[in-house]
């Protein structure tokens, strides 16, 4: 199976279940194509009727460059085929009841009032509430006897906004801290912040104990101002963006993702990542909204055409700036074409329910950020464990082969089946597609991997 398309003045073939990359002139492209329908015969001719007039597409040079293609062929480098479905669920079934990562939902308060929020402005569609540091601690004793014999664990300080609850967030630091080496474990800690409440004091924790910290900014202020305002329906960019500054800047520039969602609003969020990059942000992540449809921010189909155009045109500013020595980092363009995630991982998917849980306030235990607040999908709690069982299962059935629609789609080892509750909230199943996400991420994917195609030929 292949994938074949043009981007960035390229000819990119992809073969799907080896993940192999080929970058090709034109008369490969054509052949490349032609190979499994036609016989050698008709596809010699017809790229010579093609190309003629050319001087070098000589019938001596067509014929080589099929027999390349019949040894890329034998080597498991073009037309692989899908040997990956027996692998499907074998590695949730293997590490079935090991949790390597929570969300701590640490605050269901937030002091913004985003209309888009997918967390009904932090509150989860519940009451609000702050974690105690007695459910904290529980959590983490949760992640540890559940973990195996993993010893690198990931917790997220998630919200509402964390730092509403920031004293819990440093005392539960310093217990996971203080029982690490006793345990046989390692924390990476991430914050995920809207910056409103950043301080030195914040700034100081973060950069001592967070690997990473994920900063709201939607770029424009205009943008930003729209839907990123206080319950006094005041905008909140001035306030937030020379605290990131500052952050970033005491972080040396690194480990940091400036985290953006652009909606109806703005489906030309090219523009915003521009303005991000001016006001010195380099490490980008622009999300699309996620909300139903309907509603005032959701993307319509004429801004998908705008999105996609956007897309193609970030990848070749990314690639501008490359060769200029002021490169920046696209959180959806990261892509490893040389070693990526192991074939278990392509096709399992994220985890969600399985390896990687979320937990409210109170201690209760969700697939992931996204379904919580719903109660048919609580798992269980900190103190019992997952109870459950049933759905569970469901999403340890997740994989890129329990979709039908998934089976023949190019981009499926590198989504692994896609988002669960994204499909959950379009489609009302876990195993459903989210047919637009799905167009946005391939669009996404072409340009990654046209991007790392890219380099590596400047490298050469």
């Amino acid at each position: 199976m292949l994938h074949c398309y043009k981007l960035g003045g390229l000819n990119i073939v992809l073969d799907i279940h080896s993940g192999s990359v080929h970058v090709v002139d034109e008369v490969a492209y054509d052949m490349i194509q032609a190979y499994e329908t036609k016989d050698r015969e008709t596809v010699i001719a017809e790229i010579l009727e093609k190309y003629k007039g050319q001087p070098d597409v000589t019938p001596e040079e067509v014929a080589e460059c099929l027999d390349q293609i019949d040894e890329l062929k034998d080597m498991g480098k073009l037309y692989t085929p899908d040997n990956f479905e027996s692998m499907a669920g074998a590695l949730k079934e293997r590490t079935s009841g090991v949790v390597k990562a929570l969300c701590i939902h640490i605050a269901h308060t937030c002091n913004l009032n985003c209309s888009y929020c997918f967390a009904s402005q932090g509150k989860y569609h519940g009451e609000r509430a702050m974690m105690s540091f007695e459910v904290g601690k529980q959590a983490f004793d949760f992640l540890i006897e559940n973990s195996g014999s993993r010893r690198n664990l990931e917790v997220d300080f998630f919200g509402g906004e964390p730092l509403m609850n920031f004293d819990v967030v440093k005392q539960l630091v310093a217990y996971a801290r203080s029982i690490e080496k006793e345990k046989g474990k390692n924390f990476r800690f991430t914050l995920t912040t809207n910056g409103v409440l950043v301080d030195d004091d914040v700034i100081d924790f973060a950069n001592r104990e967070m690997s990473n910290v994920v900063l709201s900014l939607d770029g424009r202020k205009e943008v930003h101002d729209r839907y990123r305002v206080d319950y006094a329906g005041n905008g909140s960019w001035e306030k937030i963006v020379p605290k990131f500054q500052k952050f970033v800047e005491a972080r040396g520039g690194k480990n940091y993702y400036m985290r953006g969602t652009f909606t109806h609003a703005n489906p030309d969020f090219l523009e915003d990542i521009k303005v991000m990059l001016d006001l010195g942000f380099n490490e980008l992540s622009m999300e699309p909204v996620v909300t139903a449809p309907g509603d005032p921010s959701a993307l319509t189909e004429e801004d998908k055409a705008i999105v996609m155009e956007q897309y193609e045109k970030l990848a070749a500013l990314m690639l501008e700036r490359q060769k200029e020595g002021r490169p920046f980092t696209f959180y959806h363009y990261m892509i490893d074409l040389k070693g990526g995630p192991c074939i278990y991982k392509r096709v399992s998917g994220c985890g969600s329910g399985t390896e990687y849980m979320a937990v409210t306030p109170w201690g209760d235990l969700y697939p992931c950020h996204q379904f919580v607040g719903d109660e048919k999908f609580k798992l269980g709690d900190v103190w019992n464990g997952v109870t459950n069982k049933e759905m569970q299962d469901e999403f340890m059935g997740c994989n890129v082969y329990a979709r039908p629609e998934c089976r023949d789609c190019w981009a499926k080892l590198y989504c692994s089946g896609g988002c669960a509750a994204n499909a959950y909230h379009a489609t009302g199943s876990v195993k459903g597609v989210y047919k637009d996400g799905c167009d946005l991420f391939r669009k996404r994917m072409e340009c990654a991997i046209m991007l790392e195609a890219a380099k590596t030929l400047d490298e050469e």
